[in-house]
């Protein structure tokens, strides 16, 4: 889901460096026809309501069919709902390094139409912008992979690796017909070394490109339950024993709860990176979130939590009190309270061990602390240096000429399912305005929107990786 993204918009430019793609002789595309036809595929897909709940996503499945048998490349359908499919294409190579995964996402978010000033399912092209649901939210990775098999498959570039494009649905809110039915029934068919998918992408502001994102991992989404219950009582009548006395405290001292810092490969390069092209005020914080010193640490933890949230978010796992439930009337003093807590557990965190933590924080027998029904995504993380994350570094300095931030999102994606399968993910997006999420253009916004020209240079872009890691040298 493309609010991943959004997390993504606070991150800066680093001053990594980057390997230069290997060079080879295979043909060049046409750019003006590849633009013109992404233009044309773009605009189709974006035309289907492919909104999740209900699950619409077979019209733009059986689109993406055709016009991948059209060109004689092998595709099938897997299903776990005949109304819902997934899409499997493969490119075969020679076999001589494992394949390479490209994944996208046919469904949306809903709309509420009303709130449209063009139409959601319009792909209304105006001022530069194409807007609909979807634009960013996955239709775009859809086109752009689409658009990496069709290229390919023309050129007949020799590829030492299979390259497989799986068109995916229910990822915004059924992925038991999705990556989960995928993994556990067809883990065959999309089994590869790397793979890439949504989850990062390129930040601009005032129209200028300010860094690019690539996630490597992602935070554990996991929901935790606090219950007290005490004596049921006529509200004039006040009871030590309230239950929702001690929720209320018990919620109280979660948010007060500085939660400890877990360091790991992708967060501790995104703060040195970050240190070495910051202003140096800011430099000396970013640095001393790593210092293994409290008294160093912590007072710059402090200011990143108050000022920084996302940034301190990236530090640890992280609890979020989100629902409290408790009482029916006003003068009858309830007998239970409940409160619901967003927790997302760093991937190395130990679940069991973390909720214990939570309970000695609360430290009220009063409370019961348990884990609340949730979905719960596999951990995984992917490295730094391997051969799929140099050739993105190297083509995010050719394409849009700035440098690569690893980063660990503190939202979640589908790439979670295959990092557990031992599948080397990361996250690439097209670039999208810092301006445009605070104006309600963002993913899943009313106006979600894309620019035309970034949209293109993507699609460019994410051929340009997959060509360079999959062909033949």
């Amino acid at each position: 889901m493309r609010n991943c993204l959004q997390f993504l918009i606070f991150c800066i430019a680093t001053g990594a460096s980057v390997a230069a793609p290997a060079t080879d002789h295979s043909p060049a595309p046409d750019w003006a026809e590849f633009e013109e036809e992404t233009l044309r595929h773009f605009v189709t897909l974006v035309r289907f309501d492919t909104t999740d709940p209900p699950g619409r996503e077979k019209a733009a499945a059986d689109y993406l069919v055709q016009v991948l048998q059209a060109e004689d490349i092998p595709v099938q359908t897997f299903a776990l709902e005949a109304h819902r499919p997934n899409i499997v294409a493969r490119l075969k190579g020679n076999g001589s390094k494992r394949p390479v995964l490209i994944m996208a996402h046919t469904d949306t978010v809903n709309v509420d139409p009303a709130k449209w000033q063009f139409g959601p399912f319009s792909a209304e092209r105006d001022g530069g912008y194409i807007y609909g649901r979807g634009t960013v939210d996955d239709k775009d990775n859809v086109v752009a992979a689409l658009m990496v098999m069709l290229t390919l498959k023309r050129l007949n570039v020799p590829l030492d690796r299979d390259v497989i494009f799986l068109a995916e649905a229910g990822e915004e809110g059924a992925t038991k017909i999705g990556i989960e039915y995928m993994v556990n029934n067809h883990l065959d068919q999309i089994q590869a070394e790397y793979c890439y998918a949504e989850g990062g992408g390129v930040v601009r502001q005032n129209q200028s490109v300010r860094f690019a994102a690539v996630q490597t991992m992602e935070k554990i989404p996991r929901a935790i339950a606090l219950t007290a219950r005490g004596p049921a009582g006529h509200g004039s009548v006040p009871l030590m024993d309230n239950a929702v006395v001690h929720l209320s405290s018990a919620v109280s001292a979660i948010g007060k709860w500085r939660i400890p810092i877990r360091l790991n490969e992708t967060t501790r390069a995104f703060f040195q990176r970050l240190a070495a092209i910051s202003p140096p005020e800011d430099a000396q914080r970013y640095m001393d979130v790593l210092h293994p010193d409290p008294a160093v640490r912590d007072p710059a933890d402090d200011y990143l939590r108050r000022h920084e949230p996302l940034r301190a978010s990236m530090l640890r796992s992280s609890i979020s009190p989100t629902i409290i439930d408790g009482g029916y009337r006003v003068n009858v003093i309830p007998s239970e309270a409940t409160a619901t807590l967003d927790t997302r557990l760093e991937p190395t965190e130990d679940a069991e061990a973390f909720l214990d933590k939570v309970r000695e924080v609360i430290d009220d027998p009063a409370i019961d602390v348990s884990w609340a029904p949730r979905n719960i995504r596999p951990a995984g993380t992917s490295r730094l240096d391997t051969e799929a994350f140099q050739v993105v570094e190297s083509n995010i300095a050719r394409h849009y000429e700035t440098t690569t931030l690893p980063t660990m999102s503190t939202g979640a994606t589908d790439m979670a399912y295959l990092r557990a399968k031992g599948i080397q993910c990361y996250g690439i997006g097209p670039a999208i305005d810092i301006e445009d999420g605070p104006k309600g253009f963002g993913a899943h916004s009313d106006q979600e929107r894309i620019l035309e020209s970034e949209l293109q240079r993507f699609a460019r872009f994410h051929y340009d990786i997959v060509a360079d890691l999959a062909r033949a040298r």
